[in-house]
């Protein structure tokens, strides 16, 4: 067990010395240069062909300007859940289903329901959204559009197109969004039947 651990560290050490290396866009040669170590070498210590030492390590560190323990550190376990922390935005809560803040954003969206019909103020901005009604009914304008959609179905626009959307009655809607900011669409993939 201990034997095992050991050597997915030293693994690991091997990881990170090349993503320093290629991170500081040097070449293994540039980094031969500057610590004496073969490039050869330096390349079996990023593969985890050769054993790192001390004599070896603390070079590289230097030349990556990184401290020692840095590069020999145990990974830290990953806690794969995403912190939840919901937030308010124009009435609507947002809960956060996913950590990145750039690149496709997920989000659990909860709108109240009503009891009066709302005159909808459409926005636009740039990005694509795609929504996916979980619970209740959606009302969605786009454009001139004005659409309900129930629990279940999917819509996915260019956010450039004023849109707005509520419940479209007395209860709560609860909806999962995706949105790309800089337009990305999410591409889904089905295996076909025969």
């Amino acid at each position: 067990m201990q034997v095992e651990r050991d050597t997915r560290l030293l693994e690991a050490v091997g990881l990170r010395l090349k993503e320093y290396r290629v991170r500081a866009s040097l070449t293994l040669a540039h980094v031969s240069e500057l610590t004496a170590i073969s490039s050869s070498t330096i390349s079996r210590l990023e593969s985890g062909a050769r054993k790192p030492t001390l004599e070896l390590l603390l070079p590289l560190a230097r030349a990556y300007d990184v401290a020692l323990d840095e590069l020999v550190r145990a990974p830290a376990p990953c806690d794969p859940r995403v912190e939840q922390k919901p937030f308010l935005n124009d009435g609507k809560t947002f809960i956060p289903l996913t950590r990145n803040s750039g690149g496709l954003q997920a989000y659990k969206m909860i709108i109240p329901g009503h009891t009066a019909a709302k005159k909808l103020e459409q926005r636009a901005h740039d990005g694509y959204e795609w929504l996916y009604v979980l619970r209740g009914r959606l009302r969605l304008t786009l454009g001139d559009r004005d659409i309900v959609l129930k629990a279940g179905e999917v819509a996915e626009f260019e956010t450039r197109v004023p849109h707005a959307c509520v419940s479209a009655g007395p209860d709560a809607v609860e909806v999962l969004i995706l949105f790309g900011s800089q337009g990305e669409r999410m591409h889904v993939r089905a295996r076909t039947t025969r």
